[in-house]
């Protein structure tokens, strides 16, 4: 008798718990949710963010509010959404980068698999290796003759250590053996400024930050880190191309990340609406035409699953692209200054 009382305790319980997340789920949103971007205003992925979040807050039916946290490559962004209650009221508007930095400085206070649940990946992007307009390289073999020949006195940017310019700067130095500084911005907005102020002679920005500043010719792009020519860039070769190197296909995903335990319900429904935010046309457009992104397919409601399905943020290619970033530069010191420019042949 004793028995089955616990057994119905327990099963009243589990049936309390269940109608209390279905309630959760039917009432979600009732107030503003907040995605977190990790980045600058203005770059890549502050500006598909942002336009991401009307169209999720039609399908979700609710206001959401995007907040700049911009700090540490992304680790401040991080590490204030796994202190957010996990109640599905404070996203993370993730990548690749916040996997690598927990690569490349383990003592980070979250754990890209521990700390969150991975909702939905978002979009996909190359970088771009980019120079000046007016600049007189024309090709990324000619790029590379100009740092050989100048060892350590080039410079190239990212939007910080352990960012995909970082890792794809850090992957071209060290697969063909070069010797260039690596200078880190606050964020990717800064890189064209800086090329053009010739603070730094190239740079990695992925496309949705650097498409647009090529198609208006303020600069010229040498190559691209996807596996195949972008559309957006046709004329643009590929760095596999070029050189026959599978470590230089880099593709950085976006995607949306909660704290972990968020409940199963409300992390459902936002996947649910974020498929159908980027099932709309005139987002998908903007995302191909204007910035070269390439935005995840809406339509079909998968399983939700982890932001890089293939797995490839948990193999050895993070950890050797990341060990390149590691040892990036001749030292910590030359991998933190803002030097003055270094002139190129021609300018």
């Amino acid at each position: 008798m004793q028995a089955v009382s616990m057994l119905r305790r327990f099963t009243l319980g589990a049936l309390g718990g269940l109608f209390a997340l279905q309630a959760l789920a039917q009432s979600y949103p009732s107030r503003p949710v907040k995605i977190i971007v990790p980045f600058a205003a203005g770059g890549g992925p502050d500006i598909e963010t942002r336009r991401l979040a009307p169209k999720l807050a039609e399908a979700l039916g609710g206001a959401v509010v995007v907040e700049n946290r911009v700090g540490a490559a992304g680790i401040l962004a991080a590490e204030v959404v796994t202190q957010a209650p996990a109640d599905g009221y404070t996203l993370l508007a993730g990548s690749i980068s916040q996997v690598v930095q927990k690569v490349l400085r383990p003592e980070a206070k979250f754990d890209p698999v521990g700390t969150f649940v991975p909702i939905s990946k978002t979009s996909t992007t190359p970088a771009v290796l980019i120079v000046p307009a007016d600049s007189p390289i024309k090709s990324a073999k000619e790029l590379e003759a100009l740092i050989r020949s100048k060892p350590g006195e080039l410079n190239y940017g990212s939007g910080g250590i352990g960012t995909s310019a970082h890792i794809a700067g850090a992957t071209f130095v060290g697969v063909l053996k070069l010797n260039a500084v690596h200078v880190p911005y606050r964020g990717s907005v800064e890189l064209v400024p800086a090329l053009l102020s010739n603070q730094i002679q190239y740079a990695f920005p992925i496309a949705g930050t650097s498409v647009p500043f090529v198609k208006a010719g303020k600069v010229r792009a040498l190559a691209v880190t996807s596996a195949k020519r972008m559309s957006s860039l046709p004329d643009v070769p590929t760095l596999k191309e070029l050189y026959g190197d599978d470590l230089f296909v880099q593709e950085s995903w976006g995607g949306l990340w909660a704290p972990a335990n968020t409940p199963s319900p409300v992390v459902q429904q936002i996947f649910i609406a974020t498929r159908k935010a980027l099932a709309d046309l005139e987002l998908r457009a903007h995302y191909l035409a204007a910035r070269g992104l390439c935005p995840v397919h809406g339509g079909g409601i998968p399983e939700v699953g982890a932001p890089d399905p293939d797995g490839r943020c948990q193999g050895g290619l993070i950890h050797e692209h990341a060990s390149f970033a590691r040892h990036s530069g001749p030292g910590p010191v030359a991998c933190h200054r803002r030097p003055h420019g270094v002139a190129l042949p021609g300018t």
